[in-house]
């Protein structure tokens, strides 16, 4: 497996890098993995010196892993960064209990195109002002609808556990 485009934008909560983490671990028992920023029982999402501080420690987590070419091997890890499905639909694709496979999987989520709701608006208000004086044209590849998901659960930002 190998990673299918040059950059990827997938939201992610800090129990699914501690899932992710964990499953590399048992998948790779001889390494020592980072380890995650701690968890502070009153993290608050308004304060941005947390939110910073965890990014921070997330993405020192992922810069390290992505280093270790055993680790690279992990279907999770592929998924994990390349598509927005679930902890469950992962292990569920990664065992086979799909009808999709992990390439088919991230294939379909690079094609969505999927942005978040802030970059929809915010792309949408910039062409609607790019174009107030021009007609629209459409790219002939039909609708784009974000809530397609070919057996890929798709999960939100917002979710809690």
């Amino acid at each position: 497996m190998c990673f299918t485009r040059k950059t990827s934008c997938v939201r992610r909560r800090f129990r699914e890098f501690v899932w992710l983490r964990q499953r590399l671990q048992s998948n790779a028992v001889l390494i020592q993995l980072p380890e995650l920023p701690s968890k502070t029982p009153f993290f608050n999402m308004n304060n941005p010196h947390h939110v910073d501080h965890r990014r921070q420690g997330l993405q020192e987590f992922l810069e390290k892993i992505l280093q270790n070419a055993l680790l690279l091997s992990d279907s999770r890890l592929h998924l994990f960064l390349q598509t927005q499905l679930s902890p469950e639909d992962m292990e569920a694709c990664v065992c086979g209990q799909t009808k999709y496979s992990v390439a088919d999987a991230i294939h379909k989520f690079a094609s969505l195109n999927r942005r978040f709701p802030i970059e929809d608006e915010e792309r949408k208000k910039g062409k609607n002002d790019a174009d107030s004086d021009s007609e629209s044209s459409s790219s002939g590849l039909g609708p784009s609808d974000d809530s397609i998901s070919c057996g890929c659960k798709a999960s939100t930002a917002s979710e809690e556990s």
